[in-house]
């Protein structure tokens, strides 16, 4: 680590801002430390102008411009998409690090020239699945860990988060466009979920059999997706993930975590930005003989900016990597095996198969092994 990167502030620049985690990651950079947003690009004028008023850093029309006149250490990237690969891989080339907004790309082949791009730079690529950094869900990885649950055989991950209006009124309507984002809700929201279960179960995606629900005629994406995901070790993942949640409904999220194994079962209903959580935990282990079922409950401190507690957590964790030339806490690899798990979902769910993943890709029957 040189003492010229040590001494200072890793300067940020924003690539896009017609998205909604922009200004939240604003606040997290500020909570998180270390780090000073120095400039950001957006092809929009409106939001251009009202971004860099509001936060007061330089404002370029053009990112390529932006890489031109600004010495960045970390580029943030909340393009649409299908833009994010090219992107990332210009900043690669020029020796910049790299944080791309999930799933990091609209095609999961689209991504790899980046990933190629940053190996040879030396340089990070990472994505912002910032659940790994959660407290509960560090817990309970060290129960999976730690044998609590036996041999896990099930799980359920369900991400209802808000209707499609909310894109609209936040300047992201290419969120609602596939072209530009590559689909719906699975592909936007389920990839935290399918990143977090191969994470927490240190596993891979062998197999998928999806269903999606459209009812909004006006867009090209499934306003809802469910899908059967199999690990190579046999557990099965319940996905249901979707748009629709009602406007009513508390914090405008309905967010739950779920782990069943053969001696036992952890259960957890996400707040997202709050402070107070409660993880569910049953078990037949013998240290949990006196008292097999318990509730553990977490008391987070409050943390401005982009997903509380787990966002900073997470700009600590990169910092400390980009400082020090180790491991990203996600890696490029882990956003490209989230992609091309969303891809075989969104197969599944439109030729009605079972679709295997591996170098071959292939699809059956469903029922068939």
């Amino acid at each position: 680590m040189s003492g010229e990167l040590s001494a200072r502030p890793l300067r940020v620049g924003l690539i896009g801002l017609r998205h909604l985690h922009p200004r939240a990651y604003m606040a997290a950079f500020r909570t998180a430390g270390g780090w000073q947003v120095c400039a950001a690009a957006e092809t929009d004028p409106e939001v251009r102008e009202s971004f860099t008023r509001d936060f007061g850093v330089a404002a370029y029309p053009d990112w390529r411009e932006m890489l031109e006149r600004e010495p960045l250490d970390l580029a943030a990237i909340f393009l649409p998409h299908a833009e994010c690969p090219e992107a990332a891989t210009v900043c690669a080339e020029r020796g910049v690090h790299v944080m791309v907004e999930k799933p990091m790309a609209a095609a999961s082949r689209d991504l790899v020239p980046a990933i190629e791009a940053a190996r040879k730079a030396g340089v990070i690529l990472t994505a912002p699945y910032v659940w790994r950094c959660h407290p509960v869900v560090r817990q309970m990885k060290r129960f999976v860990q730690g044998g609590i649950l036996g041999q896990v055989v099930g799980c359920e991950g369900r991400c209802a988060a808000g209707r499609v209006h909310r894109y609209l009124e936040g300047k992201a309507g290419w969120m609602l466009e596939r072209r530009l984002s590559g689909g719906g809700p699975m592909f936007n929201l389920g990839v935290h979920w399918i990143d977090l279960f191969r994470w927490l179960l240190e596993d891979e995606v062998v197999e998928v059999t999806a269903k999606n629900v459209k009812v909004n005629p006006a867009y090209d994406i499934e306003d809802n997706s469910f899908a059967l995901v199999v690990l190579s070790r046999g557990t099965v993942a319940a996905l249901d993930i979707s748009y629709t949640v009602p406007d009513a409904y508390p914090h405008g999220r309905d967010l739950y975590l779920g782990l069943r194994g053969t001696r036992g079962v952890l259960a957890w209903s996400p707040s997202f930005e709050g402070v107070r959580e409660k993880l569910f935990v049953c078990s037949d282990a013998a240290e949990f003989a006196w008292a097999p079922r318990r509730e553990i409950h977490f008391e987070l401190e409050p943390v401005e900016g982009y997903g509380g507690v787990m966002g900073v957590e997470y700009l600590r964790a990169l910092e400390q990597a980009i400082r020090s030339g180790t491991a990203p806490p996600v890696a490029a690899e882990d956003g490209l095996r989230a992609i091309e798990v969303a891809e075989a979902i969104y197969e599944s769910a439109e030729t009605g198969r079972t679709v295997r993943l591996g170098s071959q890709q292939d699809t059956v029957e469903p029922g068939q092994t």
